[in-house]
């Protein structure tokens, strides 16, 4: 299976970034005073010191995350190896000391510090969009991808959803990814809680991403999709299913089957979900407002000719880290990494994320909510 795969490509990498590192803890004039000149000593104690780094980053933050910030300080390392050699090269004077060394675990500190900070805390991202059809104002609350036991726990996200309630919006949606695979049902239930506290005049609304189903069976998590159904619906929020509801003053909202369904016996195409969608609208047809929730933003050329007015969605945590925030543009695995981007008449919205799926740092982007002011004429 690809977690196998996955497995074994981290545990290489894991083991590749600790040899470099060893080789430059070799470098450090300390290390060699340690070894009392015993070059054996000196590449034990160097080995050591990389195996304890990692060891330590493996225990406080996981297997995964030790990877990325293992590969975080190799490049920072080899950027400040070559920062130092081009300074040498220049004025002609070897360094008394490993400067580089120090310069490296310093940049590297203070990049993950950063990281860190910013996918643990929750700020709120405001759109303000403006229609030519006859619809009252709305205000929008958009989360997605909680994945609720990396960044925090069930009552962390209750506090994050306080914050959100203070915005006072009329509609919220939560666009996928709620749980995953290691969200325990304790904290599952903690968060279902937490949203259904939530203030909304409009309702909470709830779709799928590829993450809530889990990938390892129910047994895995202890709880399967019904059950996740069943407390979300106790606690006030309405799951769609390639469905449609109005939402009143004009405005529909469609919720979207996650694009992974068409591997487990397929989902509505945007043209068969607009044409339900429509045959529920009251009044004229042309001046309904439709707002569509789909966790993958990977169809955006079929809404935009469906004549839908917004999309939402999440999944792409914003691009996670720099570069990959630039290369996923250029790859083009998404439609939109993050933001705003209008095609034809249609709005479309790509959140990064109210928290992350593994990874504890977001280096590209920030953890947020969406705020979505809707005027109409």
């Amino acid at each position: 299976m690809w977690w196998q795969y996955l497995t074994l490509f981290l545990a290489g990498m894991f083991l590749a970034a600790a040899l470099y590192l060893a080789s430059r803890f070799y470098r450090f004039g300390w290390m060699e005073r340690l070894a009392r000149g015993k070059r054996w000593l000196r590449v034990l104690l160097s080995a050591l010191a990389a195996g304890l780094l990692l060891g330590v980053w493996r225990l406080v933050y996981g297997s995964f995350n030790a990877v990325v910030m293992a590969l975080h300080l190799v490049v920072f390392w080899l950027v400040c190896d070559l920062a130092l050699w081009l300074v040498a090269r220049i004025r002609r004077v070897k360094p008394s000391r490993y400067y580089a060394g120090y310069a490296a675990l310093a940049v590297t500190a203070l990049y993950l510090a950063a990281g860190w900070f910013l996918a643990h805390n929750v700020w709120a991202e405001s759109y303000t969009l403006t229609t030519d059809k006859d619809v009252e104002p709305l205000r929008l609350a958009m989360l997605a991808d909680a994945h609720v036991g990396t960044t925090f726990d069930g009552e962390g996200f209750g506090r994050w959803m306080e914050k959100l309630q203070a915005e006072d919006p009329d509609v919220v949606v939560v666009a996928g990814d709620f749980v995953d695979d290691d969200t325990s049902r304790a904290d599952m239930e903690a968060a279902c809680r937490a949203l259904g506290r939530l203030d909304a005049p409009r309702g909470v609304y709830y779709v799928f991403g590829n993450h809530d189903k889990g990938y390892y069976g129910d047994a895995y998590r202890g709880y399967g999709a019904e059950e996740l159904v069943a407390q979300l619906e106790e606690n006030g929020v309405t799951v769609l299913e390639d469905a449609c509801v109005p939402l009143g003053g004009g405005y529909y909202l469609v919720g979207r089957k996650d694009r992974s369904e068409e591997m487990r016996g397929g989902r509505m195409t945007m043209a068969e979900l607009m044409a339900d969608a429509r045959a529920q609208t009251v009044g004229d047809t042309s001046e309904a407002y439709f707002i569509v929730a789909d966790h993958q933003p990977q169809d955006f050329d079929a809404q935009a000719e469906s004549g839908v007015d917004l999309v939402l969605a999440g999944h792409t945590h914003g691009g996670w880290l720099f570069p990959l925030t630039v290369l996923d543009r250029y790859i083009g695995a998404d439609d939109l990494v993050y933001g705003h981007e209008v095609r034809g008449n249609t709005d479309f919205i790509v959140t990064s994320g109210i928290s992350d799926w593994a990874m504890q740092f977001k280096t590209g982007c920030k953890s947020e909510y969406v705020i979505v002011d809707i005027q109409g004429k």
